[in-house]
């Protein structure tokens, strides 16, 4: 026996035909809605965010360099220098954001020399001497030197509170075709994490803030080299 028909599923198409009126609907809805709140020029903001989506802001690098890290044939290697004192105090944490940086930029389509390769070189050349020896071994066109001068993960004067602290300078150095390279972008970095108020140590593990803490300061270095979205900012803060 037929189902009643209040319980029949619509045939296939009508719901792919139906699904387009309803989202237009819907934005249509929001738009007038928003409208009645948000004074003046915003008017155009709002119209662009419902159309186009959310805006995006362009990399610090390409806003002073002119170049990309994205265009075609572009190979890009992370490499990180953090003190013996810092390695003492947090056992690789050198390799750990190198490696979590990599990843981070990788997945925003730039081509990275994988992370592992870099440091088992590394460990076989512990001479190594500037950025620059790294990216004629790899044959890349950039090279991400970061250079920690500190980090911590509890609240100062606190062993019940974390906030993540993380003062370092972001430089890149573009390769020639002969092995040399000149440093042409720098950025000092310092981040807080959270920034409104210290996460009680009862409500997550060390473990747990350390590595929350390594992906929000891999993406705030990451944000230098490929496009954001402006309220991907707001939930960096709690």
């Amino acid at each position: 026996m037929n189902p009643p028909n209040h319980f029949r599923v619509p045939p296939a198409d009508t719901a792919i035909h139906r699904r387009p009126f309803w989202s237009l609907a819907f934005r249509l809805s929001l738009m007038g809605l928003m409208l009645l709140t948000i004074p003046g020029c915003n008017y155009f903001l709002l119209l662009g965010y419902l159309i186009g989506g959310p805006p995006q802001e362009e990399p610090l690098f390409e806003k002073e360099t002119d170049q990309s890290m994205t265009d075609k044939d572009v190979r890009v290697a992370v490499v990180c220098y953090a003190s013996d004192e810092l390695k003492y105090k947090f056992d690789n944490i050198d390799h750990i954001i190198a490696n979590r940086v990599t990843n981070q930029m990788a997945g925003k389509k730039i081509e990275m020399v994988p992370y592992d390769d870099i440091r088992n070189w590394l460990a076989e050349n512990p001479d190594w001497d500037t950025a620059v020896d790294v990216g004629s071994e790899f044959d890349v066109t950039y090279v991400v030197y970061i250079d920690i001068s500190d980090f911590s993960l509890y609240e100062r004067d606190s062993n019940s509170l974390f906030r993540g602290r993380c003062d370092a300078i972001v430089s890149v150095y573009e390769m020639e075709t002969d092995g040399e390279g000149k440093r042409i972008f720098s950025r000092e970095i310092n981040s807080v994490f959270p920034t409104e108020v210290p996460r009680s140590a009862t409500d997550v593990s060390y473990e747990m803030f350390r590595m929350e803490y390594i992906w929000k300061l891999s993406d705030d270095i990451g944000r230098l080299f490929y496009p954001w979205y402006i309220g991907d900012q707001m939930t960096n803060t709690a």
